[in-house]
């Protein structure tokens, strides 16, 4: 099937891998090589490929380190039938994290599974990002079609100082600007009201979670560095302001 002109499917993948918080991990049986899948929780690496934190004691931890070949399956989890909403089939490699990537995805796996810091440094535990080589996106009639990854990851080459300063914005919005992210995520973004906090940026957007529900928040135009963050969301807090306003 080919796209609707009105389609694109590329925002559409990367909205589901920075919104999707649960997926379905297939990997492959060591002795048999059989297709096994099991229910995993993610997060998103600055480039929105998706952070794994998984058990050497689970079944497919050992799939993964004997045949790191995986597939990840995220949806929109729609309400009514399951298969009106959109999903993902993503299709890459799960690699351990090495010490120079750890405290990164560390992070962003914690703001977004806060709980997690409860066993994350248990000894069995270790932290895998997938990095993909495919991506297969169903989103209705009209709307199949496979991506490569320059189309569905953020380009982050250009943006260190931003995502260096990440986690400082993160922790001063959630602490002095409440007012801000409630008012991206109910009048920028059609959210009911809620505590909304902060979990992640990256040079495309703002992400945002309260009582179990996740949102993205688009810029309308690229930042990478501190200053451009910042003018960007105060610009956006103006915008929801005045739509409140109006």
């Amino acid at each position: 099937m080919q796209p609707t002109s009105d389609f694109n499917p590329s925002h559409l993948a990367k909205s589901l891998l920075r919104r999707s918080r649960q997926g379905a991990l297939a990997t492959l049986m060591v002795d048999s090589g059989d297709p096994y899948c099991s229910l995993v929780n993610v997060a998103s690496s600055p480039d929105g490929s998706p952070i794994l934190l998984i058990s050497r004691l689970a079944v497919h931890t050992k799939n993964v380190l004997a045949d790191p070949r995986v597939s990840l399956m995220l949806d929109e989890r729609a309400s009514g039938d399951p298969l009106e909403g959109a999903r993902i089939m993503l299709l890459g490699r799960a690699e351990q994290v090495g010490a120079e990537q750890r405290d990164t995805l560390r992070r962003r796996y914690l703001n977004a599974h806060p709980s997690a810091e409860n066993y994350a440094d248990f000894a069995d535990f270790s932290f895998f990002l997938i990095r993909p080589s495919g991506l297969h996106l169903v989103a209705g009639f009209g709307r199949i079609l496979d991506l490569k990854p320059a189309q569905f990851l953020t380009d982050t080459s250009d943006a260190a100082g931003l995502l260096e300063a990440e986690q400082g914005a993160v922790d001063h919005m959630n602490a002095d600007h409440r007012e801000a992210l409630s008012l991206y995520a109910t009048r920028l973004l059609g959210a009911e009201q809620a505590d909304w906090c902060c979990t992640g940026c990256d040079p495309e957007g703002l992400d945002l979670a309260a009582d179990g529900k996740v949102l993205r928040l688009d810029f309308p135009e690229r930042v990478t560095s501190p200053g451009e963050l910042r003018k960007m969301l105060v610009r956006l807090a103006e915008e929801a302001r005045a739509k409140r306003l109006a």
